[in-house]
């Protein structure tokens, strides 16, 4: 059955010619990157790149199989790198364990035998590992937490056994399950011990994974990766050096910077800020990659995020501006941006049509809305549209937006791109997952790191087996 989660929230083929606004707004994205002189002078993010190749990474949830009907089979594994599957849930003692067992483990899928023998997995498991087997650049990372679980963590990360059991316990899941390693989703510490509990929480891990490799695939290296704030209250509360020996890449999520907390519409996933329109961006991409930076985090380890849905806003006349706020939205503007910034664990698990919901969340694969007309924000990087008949404005990423943010990526150095999440994405030419493959080298820019199909202990005979026959 669909798993009782409380989530708080949760395709383009033309630019449209709006004319340019007082506010510095242009209706196409400009051929170069927009130059600052923090971007010129961060030396840092030029070094050379320590990896095989850019990551193209996917957060792809156990419940989207049920509502958006997105099943492990759709993902476009010729085009990413990277799977994370969301997410484990966190018990009181620590054990990581299923959210979901049916979409993890139960499901049959038109090719599963319900007459095989053992114990076998089934579900979206089953099916990742046989994408693995077919695409072996292909890694999936078991996501842990996300904003419905996050309140978990630190109780269980203060101690030194519930650490213990924490990385245990996911460790016997990822490997019982035929994945790659792990991303660990806390949202948000909030204290100084906190910090510390999280540095100590990635420690155990990474010894973990390392000591497991030694024994049962000697050679191998099990990556550790977190969803990482850019909410400046957030990361300053975190000890990024602290952390950062441990991990193999930072998901740097990206998005959420303006939504119905917020008083005017905005931009919620723009790399600069627009300073002729202070109330449009009153966060950044770029100050964040630039804090994380300072604070000695290589580039290459930072992936930048990209939302696959829109933030909606109505009644409204442009970006920047006062909008017609409903009552849930009122009540909403006394949340955090703490709050604000968990689109990547918040995805509405019933989110599937062309309609604002009270979070106002569209899936990208449903925009432009009829009569809307898409807008390019040349100060601030950022697209979105707006219907002046309806008042309707929608900030989201566009194939043209997502062109500029791979741009980025190679001039800054970054670690590649990472999305939130798999069904909300177009399919072809419209793919903003395909374009910034294409943007980063294509196949031959990508990380080609394989993958591990070998599993001795697992539990499940298939997987074991290396799921053969198929």
């Amino acid at each position: 059955m669909v798993p009782l989660i409380l989530l708080l929230v949760a395709p383009l083929a033309h630019f449209s010619t709006v004319s340019a606004s007082p506010l510095s707004i242009s209706s196409t994205p400009s051929s170069s990157i927009h130059e600052s002189t923090d971007h010129v002078l961060r030396t840092i993010n030029q070094t050379k790149r320590e990896t095989s190749g850019y990551r193209n990474a996917l957060y792809f949830t156990n419940w989207g199989i049920y509502g958006a009907n997105y099943q492990p089979q759709q993902l476009p594994a010729d085009k990413i790198t990277h799977v994370l599957y969301a997410f484990a849930d966190i018990g009181s003692d620590g054990e990581v364990k299923t959210s979901d067992s049916y979409s993890d483990l139960e499901k049959h899928y038109p090719t599963d035998s319900w007459n095989d023998q053992g114990v076998n997995a089934y579900g979206c498991v089953k099916q990742l590992y046989l994408l693995k087997k077919r695409n072996r650049q292909l890694k999936v990372l078991l996501s842990i937490g996300g904003w419905t679980y996050s309140p978990k963590f630190a109780p269980v990360a203060a101690t030194d056994t519930g650490r213990q059991k924490f990385c245990d316990s996911a460790i016997t899941l990822m490997k019982d399950w035929g994945f790659d390693g792990l991303d660990i989703d806390w949202e948000y510490p909030s204290s100084p011990s906190q910090a510390q509990d999280y540095v100590n929480l990635l420690a155990t891990c990474r010894a973990g994974l390392d000591t497991y490799a030694s024994q049962h695939a000697p050679g191998y290296h099990f990556t550790l990766t977190v969803a990482a704030p850019a909410g400046p209250q957030n990361y300053d509360a975190l000890d990024l050096p602290g952390m950062d020996p441990y991990l193999d890449a930072w998901h740097l999520m990206a998005y959420d910077y303006a939504g119905p907390w917020d008083t005017t519409t905005g931009h919620q996933a723009n790399l600069f800020l627009n300073t002729d329109n202070p109330p449009a961006t009153k966060y950044s991409t770029d100050r964040a990659v630039a804090d994380y930076t300072a604070r000695g985090i290589a580039a290459h380890k930072i992936v930048l995020g990209l939302p696959l849905y829109g933030r909606a806003f109505e009644g409204t006349q442009g970006v920047g501006l006062p909008y017609a706020q409903s009552q849930s939205q009122s009540q909403s503007q006394n949340q955090t941006q703490s709050q604000s910034q968990s689109q990547a664990q918040n995805q509405n698990q019933t989110q599937t049509q062309a309609q604002t919901q009270d979070n106002g969340v569209m899936l990208y694969r449903d925009l432009p809305r009829v009569g809307a007309n898409e807008i390019w924000d040349a100060s601030a990087q950022a697209s979105y549209s707006f219907d002046s008949a309806t008042g309707e404005l929608v900030s989201y990423d566009t194939p043209a937006s997502a062109a500029v943010k791979a741009q980025y990526i190679l001039d800054l150095g970054l670690g590649g791109a990472v999305y939130w999440e798999a069904s909300g994405d177009k399919e072809g030419a419209a793919s903003l997952v395909g374009v910034v493959a294409e943007g980063m080298g294509g196949g031959g820019g990508l990380d080609e790191t394989e993958n591990l199909l070998g599993f001795p202990d697992s539990r499940y005979d298939n997987i074991r087996a290396g799921v053969p026959g198929e």
